[in-house]
């Protein structure tokens, strides 16, 4: 009986260890670069993945039907507000299947004050890992890697620390 006690200790506290060793390394380990892509602007200027290098970017992938999305866009406004002069940028992606006048009439009447591109394609949404739930959104560094991939609204005081945190990274 002592002895299946001590290897159910045993076993525990190998999984634990394990356990910390995965989340270490999930938090601390190689992080995934962010996928090369080029992409129009509403204003109808060029922009890439490759040229936020630098900055801390949020990339939102949303949609004008997505009550969540809908709702969580003044939160979405109110970070890049607070941090746009620190080096961050919010990148807005309107998926494939939304209407464009839509996206354009809701960056209009919302005032939407960084950049919305329309995935036309579907082919930035396929690029950061054939996105299909809106909103998703990815967290990148400086470095161009990402972070953080939240699937529905983030918690917006952890993604301020978050950001706070990659913002005084060198």
């Amino acid at each position: 009986m002592k002895s299946v006690k001590h290897t159910a200790a045993a076993v525990a506290v190998g999984l634990l260890v394990a356990a910390g060793g995965y989340l270490g390394w999930q938090a601390f380990g190689p992080r995934e670069a962010v996928p090369a892509v080029s992409y129009t602007l509403l204003d109808g200027s060029k922009g890439s993945t490759e040229a936020l290098r630098g900055k801390v970017v949020l990339v939102n992938f949303w949609a004008t039907s997505c009550v969540t999305c809908v709702a969580e866009m003044p939160q979405i406004v109110a970070t890049y507000d607070k941090y746009k002069g620190q080096g961050y940028e919010t990148v807005a992606v309107a998926m494939s299947y939304d209407p464009p006048a839509y996206v354009a009439r809701f960056a209009e009447t919302r005032k939407l004050p960084f950049g919305v591109a329309i995935d036309n394609t579907g082919e930035i949404a396929r690029r950061f890992g054939d996105v299909q739930l809106t909103p998703t959104s990815y967290l990148i560094n400086k470095r161009g890697e990402i972070v953080k991939r939240y699937v529905g609204a983030p918690d917006f005081a952890a993604l301020h620390k978050l950001v706070e945190q990659l913002l005084a990274e060198a």
